[in-house]
């Protein structure tokens, strides 16, 4: 499982993380904070802070409403959310490589229908504990 969170983690570089919470106290805003001081592009979705900007990038209500690529999306909702979230993101983005949901987050069958589109899926892990855990170095 290392080397497929190692993986994950090196590919990236746009992180959307649906769930994100604007409370400094939430673990979505440290874990997203954390993303961005690594060298990660993250992009907030919430429908309550849609139109805001937070971490430099204004939050989008829905993964559809993001114009750009994204390599990763981070799962911080109820499991039974996940397929809901995954279904969007596969339609969403062509190019998706990672779906990542957060700890004590799991859907083994949203899983797999990921994994039958060829994405990764990383379950029930935080990228926060990951990142340090594995070594991995922050982007360039």
């Amino acid at each position: 499982m290392d080397d497929l969170v190692r993986q994950a983690l090196t590919r990236a570089r746009t992180i959307a993380l649906v769930g994100y919470s604007a409370n400094p106290g939430r673990p979505s805003h440290g874990v997203a904070r954390f993303l961005k001081s690594w060298g990660y592009r993250v992009i907030p979705v919430n429908p309550g802070l849609a139109g805001q900007v937070h971490l430099g990038e204004t939050v989008p209500a829905r993964l559809r409403d993001i114009a750009d690529d994204v390599d990763l999306v981070d799962v911080f909702r109820r499991s039974e959310e996940v397929r809901g979230v995954v279904e969007e993101a596969l339609a969403a983005f062509p190019r998706l490589q990672t779906i990542w949901t957060q700890l004590g987050v799991r859907d083994d069958s949203a899983a797999d229908l990921a994994r039958a589109r060829g994405v990764v899926v990383v379950q029930d892990r935080c990228p926060a504990i990951e990142i340090p855990r594995l070594g991995l170095a922050r982007l360039a």
